[in-house]
């Protein structure tokens, strides 16, 4: 009886064990199932991330080479503008130059040299806002070109 009652309880345990075996089993697959899925899922979005990484970046370098060609040419623009007030500017040191040449009358001589003065200031005034008009110029050629380019780049990243 003892032999018979063990073997029943060996008979068991092997039945246990096979089913524990079978539902360990089961379980692997599942879980490399769902590793394999997640692998997959990762190694999707990473690409995923990566194109859109690299569109953006493409994006913001074409925003910073547009930016860049645009302030050489603000510059250029500048330095015909810097080229033409200082003509301007000689043009009127000339011009100031002559303005108080009156033959003859020397009350006119006295007053050709006040105007000569007043000349002077006034072609030294027009130099010094032509120059100033020419740095504010610059300052807001920059600003306006860095605004448009942080504009873009902002607008690269939303979109």
């Amino acid at each position: 009886m003892l032999l018979i009652l063990l073997a029943v309880a060996g008979a068991l345990y092997g039945a246990y064990r096979h089913g524990v075996s079978v539902t360990d089993s089961q379980w692997q697959a599942k879980w490399s199932e769902q590793v394999s899925a997640q692998s997959q899922a990762v190694a999707t979005t990473t690409a995923e991330y990566r194109t859109e990484e690299q569109r953006r970046q493409k994006a913001a370098n074409q925003v910073a080479n547009d930016a860049r060609q645009e302030q050489t040419a603000a510059l250029t623009d500048a330095a015909v503008a810097d080229a033409a007030g200082g003509r301007l500017r000689i043009e009127a040191g000339k011009l100031a130059a002559t303005a108080g040449c009156v033959p003859g009358d020397t009350g006119a001589t006295e007053r050709g040299k006040a105007a000569t003065r007043a000349a002077m200031v006034l072609s030294d005034l027009l130099g010094r806002a032509d120059a100033r008009a020419g740095e504010l110029a610059k300052a807001y050629d920059g600003a306006r070109i860095a605004g448009k380019a942080c504009e873009a780049a902002s607008y690269t990243l939303t979109r």
